[in-house]
């Protein structure tokens, strides 16, 4: 199979243009944007990529047309060095590559970064009659759990196609923080016999919930990235049109104080926070950033 060594020609030499700092063919204009933007982007943070390795797993392929076309899943690993200071970056993708007589000529990733789910507005709700909910935040444990699942899902819930928000919702409650509303889904946050809260899991409510919630999960709006801890949340509007559509959940913060973020759907960990080189991102990204509120502070 010819194929497959033009595929591993084709990551070694993007891995080479990262390490590098130079340029690589890519044939759709999306990728080579967001290629370019991380390149930018580590410069910006004067940060480097010292040591980058792609290993992919065929999925299956079948012929169309004359041209065969490969799913395979591919898991980055990038050691990145800021300063004085090093960590691993890593992102796992389902994509596809299409070639014909054994040359690579097209492929693109099948699964983004945004979250196609509904466009649920949780509002505020009255609480004046709700339990009080008051919780310690246990954000070790939340990033344990993050760091634990990132690439891998929890047999106790439901897997989402898009699954960005249960993932972070998950990640919350195992820090402590207390569901509420069941069974009505469009109120409060809740996971529980087999049925969830739109908040739990679609981006756009999540981003409501957090900025409306009065008791149990709640958090207070920043105004800057740094200002965020580990266990904290942010949230993405990529087009910039008032739809949320992406979560991640803070880790860890880099040199610069900044956050590095773990999510699913594009399974990440340890990414930059910005998204910047994500084929999803847009110049009208809009960002809302969410510390969570420990009752007990």
């Amino acid at each position: 199979m010819k194929w497959i060594d033009e595929l591993k020609s084709f990551w070694n030499g993007y891995n080479h243009a990262l390490v590098n700092g130079s340029d690589v063919h890519l044939s759709d204009e999306k990728e080579k944007q967001a290629f370019e933007r991380k390149k930018q982007q580590l410069k910006e943070r004067k940060a480097q990529i010292v040591k980058a390795v792609s290993n992919a797993q065929i999925v299956g392929c079948h012929y169309v047309d004359h041209k065969e076309e490969v799913r395979y899943g591919i898991h980055h690993m990038y050691l990145i060095r800021q300063k004085n200071n090093f960590y691993i970056e890593e992102s796992v993708e389902e994509r596809k590559a299409v070639y014909a007589k054994g040359k690579l000529i097209g492929g693109n990733s099948i699964l983004s970064d945004g979250n196609t789910g509904e466009k649920t507005k949780i509002t505020s709700e009255a609480e004046k009659d709700a339990r009080d909910l008051r919780f310690s935040y246990n954000r070790l444990q939340a990033v344990k759990y993050a760091e634990r699942w990132w690439n891998s899902y929890n047999p106790g819930y439901r897997r989402f196609d898009v699954d960005c928000t249960n993932y972070v919702s998950q990640c919350l409650h195992a820090g402590g923080a207390p569901m509420r509303g069941y069974p009505n889904r469009s109120k409060g946050w809740w996971y529980q016999n087999n049925n969830w809260s739109y908040s739990w899991s679609v981006a756009h409510a999540l981003r409501w919930y957090l900025s409306s919630s009065q008791t149990g999960l709640k958090a207070k709006e920043m105004t800057n990235p740094s200002q965020l801890a580990p266990g904290d949340v942010i949230c993405y509007d990529f087009d910039g049109d008032g739809r949320w559509q992406h979560n991640t959940i803070v880790v860890a913060k880099d040199k610069n104080n900044m956050p590095l973020v773990n999510a699913h759907t594009t399974n990440s960990r340890m990414r930059y926070w910005a998204y910047e080189d994500s084929t999803a991102w847009t110049p009208k990204i809009q960002y809302k950033f969410f510390h969570i509120i420990d009752d007990h502070r």
